[in-house]
């Protein structure tokens, strides 16, 4: 359900709604939503049970850290209010890890201790050398944003299978009607 191909945690939460532009796919509508794409994204390790408050505070830092990653793709000022948001949400708790017998690492802690490891992420991205590498998707119908980490720097998609594909397939269909 969930996709992380954005090269950053906070530009994957971001990529939660799809086509921001046209039909505002947003795929965290729910508690429960918001319960899963934690445990998605590696951040809990146990389900930290969201309520509607708790999704309203993601949505907001959802939407902030967008709007700051795009405008910082754009080489455009980043928002106050939105730098505000995003620092205020940074100055939280972490969840806390431990290294178990097996060598694997557990995770622990409440959903706004998950909010605060996302902020943070974007802080550390647009505050850092990955700042250089924001993109938009080149299909015209994504709105998601992501790292370019290509040898060349010419990742022009945010996924190949999805929207390179898409993208390729309809300029075949183009190619192939003239």
């Amino acid at each position: 359900m969930f996709a992380f191909v954005s090269g950053n945690l906070a530009l994957d939460f971001a990529g939660t709604v799809k086509a921001r532009a046209t039909t505002f796919d947003d795929f965290l509508t729910t508690p429960a939503d918001l319960d899963t794409w934690l445990l998605a994204a590696d951040l809990l390790d146990t389900a930290p049970h969201c309520d509607l408050a708790t999704l309203d505070r993601a949505v907001r830092l959802r939407e902030a850290g967008y709007r700051l990653a795009l405008a910082a793709a754009r080489d455009e000022p980043l928002a106050d209010a939105d730098r505000e948001t995003v620092n205020e949400f940074a100055r939280g708790v972490l969840p806390q890890v431990t290294l178990r017998a097996d060598a694997t690492i557990a995770r622990h802690g409440d959903p706004d201790a998950a909010l605060a490891a996302i902020a943070r992420s974007a802080i550390e991205m647009l505050g850092g050398p990955e700042r250089g590498l924001l993109k938009e998707c080149g299909r015209l119908e994504c709105t998601r944003l992501y790292l370019d980490t290509s040898r060349g720097k010419s990742r022009r998609w945010c996924d190949m299978t999805i929207c390179g594909n898409r993208a390729k397939s309809a300029a075949f269909r183009a190619r192939q009607a003239d």
